[in-house]
């Protein structure tokens, strides 16, 4: 076996497609990166690349989904990748609601890593990653971007 060879672990989550349809399985990650310690988070394999990712149905199939039509994964609990981010404790919290392009309204906490003085909400929709952790009061879930039609700050 190769030195170089991860693990996978399988992180149980729900995704919810652009043609307003869930699907319930599992992501692989890597049981642990050269990037950081601890293991891959869901959020790293999605916005590592462009394209189809595999995702494991609760039959044992595998399904390659392309990413530009989820709209949200929602990681079961008690699973808070967004609290393993590096800088997670001290990066600024905004409460917000988005609106996505299936109609779906949602509400949370967003972390903002950007430079001091750039720390905004409008900081914030910039940055540019695809997908991004939105902590619910129920749950984790990552928000594919391209998705989110309106995006508003919400008072604490």
């Amino acid at each position: 076996m190769s030195e170089f060879r991860f693990e996978k672990q399988r992180v149980p989550a729900t995704l919810t497609l652009a043609v307003g349809t869930s699907i319930r399985g599992s992501f692989f990650v890597a049981g642990q990166t050269s990037v950081r310690p601890g293991r891959e988070r869901v959020g790293d394999m999605l916005n590592a690349q462009t394209g189809f990712f595999p995702f494991e149905l609760h039959d044992g199939s595998t399904v390659l989904y392309s990413r530009a039509h989820v709209v949200t994964v929602s990681l079961d609990p008690p699973i808070d990748e967004a609290s393993e981010a590096p800088g997670y404790d001290v990066a600024p919290k905004h409460h917000v609601a988005m609106v996505l392009s299936t109609g779906l309204r949602i509400k949370g906490t967003v972390a903002v890593y950007c430079l001091p003085g750039h720390e905004r909400l409008s900081d914030y929709a910039r940055t540019p990653e695809m997908f991004r952790y939105l902590v619910t009061p129920r749950n984790t879930l990552l928000v594919n971007t391209t998705h989110i039609v309106e995006l508003t700050e919400m008072p604490d």
